[in-house]
C-alpha cells in the first residue's frame, strides 16, 4: 500500500488553533532517585546538576520551560528507535501528550505491557509503582487534526500499530508547512481517545505543568491496575484491550 502524499502547503492550509491542556504520565522516582546517592539536599541539587551537564543540550526555544516539558526536544543524540511521528537517528524532538489524563494513562500502559511481552525473561514487577501524571498548556494556530476530513481519509495509516513510515513522513511535511502540532487518534487507548504530538516547545503556553496527580500502577499477568486517590480513580486494563497490536497479542 502506497504511502498518502501530502505536501507541506496542502498541510498548512489545513491548519487550525488548537488550544488546552494535554497529559503526560511520568514515574514518581524522576526526582528521588538521585536523593539515595546523597546525604543532603545541597549534594542532591549539585549531583543534579553534574547529571543536566552531561545530557544532550536543550533547544534555544525551551528557554525557561521545566524540565518535564522541554526533555523531549533534547538533541545531539542519536533517537534509538522510531515513533509514531518521529524517526531514529539525530531527529528533532516530538512532545508526545494525550487530550485526557485517561487516554495517557492507557498509552503508558500499553507501552509497559509491551517492554514485558518483548522482554519475557524479565519478571513483572512485584509492587506497584509511582506515577505522576502531569499536564502542560499547549496554544498554537497552526495545528492539524488527522481525525477531521480531509486528513482523516488516511485513517488507515495513520493508526497502524506498527508501522510508523506514513506518519513519519507527514510530520517531516508538517514541520516543512511551518506546523506545530498533530492531532491524531490513539491506538493505544480502548476508548479511541485523541494524542497530540507537538514538534516545536514554541507551543507550550505556559512554562511549567498546570496539574498535578499521583496513581500507583500494577502489572499483572493479567494487565494493568492504576489507582488514583486525589481525585479518586480506579482504571483497569486487560492484555485484550491492547491485543489489536500483534505484539502484544503474541505474547498474550
Amino acid at each position: 500500500m502506497s504511502l498518502p502524499i501530502w505536501t507541506p502547503a496542502a498541510l498548512s492550509s489545513e491548519a487550525r488553533p488548537f488550544r488546552g491542556g494535554v497529559w503526560r504520565f511520568v514515574e514518581a522516582q524522576h526526582r528521588v532517585s538521585t536523593l539515595k546517592l546523597v546525604d543532603t539536599l545541597d549534594e542532591q541539587a549539585l549531583l543534579e546538576d553534574l547529571l543536566e551537564e552531561s545530557k544532550p543540550v536543550l533547544p534555544p526555544e525551551c528557554a525557561g520551560l521545566d524540565y518535564l516539558l522541554a526533555t523531549p526536544f533534547r538533541y545531539g543524540a542519536i533517537y534509538p528507535h522510531g515513533s509514531r511521528f518521529r524517526r531514529a537517528g539525530r531527529t528533532l524532538g516530538v512532545y508526545y501528550a494525550a487530550l485526557t489524563v485517561e487516554t495517557a494513562l492507557a498509552e503508558m500502559a500499553f507501552y509497559r505491557l509491551l517492554f514485558f511481552s518483548e522482554s519475557p525473561a524479565t519478571p513483572l514487577p512485584a509492587n506497584a509503582a509511582d506515577y505522576t501524571a502531569f499536564s502542560a498548556a499547549v496554544a498554537t494556530e497552526q495545528a492539524i487534526d488527522l481525525t477531521l476530513p480531509p486528513l482523516d481519509r488516511d485513517a488507515p495509516h495513520w493508526a497502524h500499530p506498527t508501522d510508523y513510515a506514513a506518519c513519519q513522513a507527514l510530520a517531516d511535511d508538517a514541520r516543512g508547512g511551518g506546523l506545530a502540532a498533530i492531532l491524531y487518534r490513539s491506538v493505544r487507548d480502548p476508548a479511541a481517545g485523541n494524542n497530540l504530538a507537538l514538534l516545536t516547545a514554541e507551543a507550550f503556553a505556559a512554562p511549567r505543568p498546570m496539574e498535578r496527580q499521583t496513581w500507583r500502577i500494577r502489572l499483572s499477568a493479567l494487565g494493568v491496575q492504576a489507582l488514583c486517590d486525589h481525585p479518586p480513580r480506579r482504571i483497569g486494563f486487560s492484555r485484550e484491550d491492547f491485543s489489536a497490536d500483534p505484539r502484544i497479542a503474541s505474547h498474550g
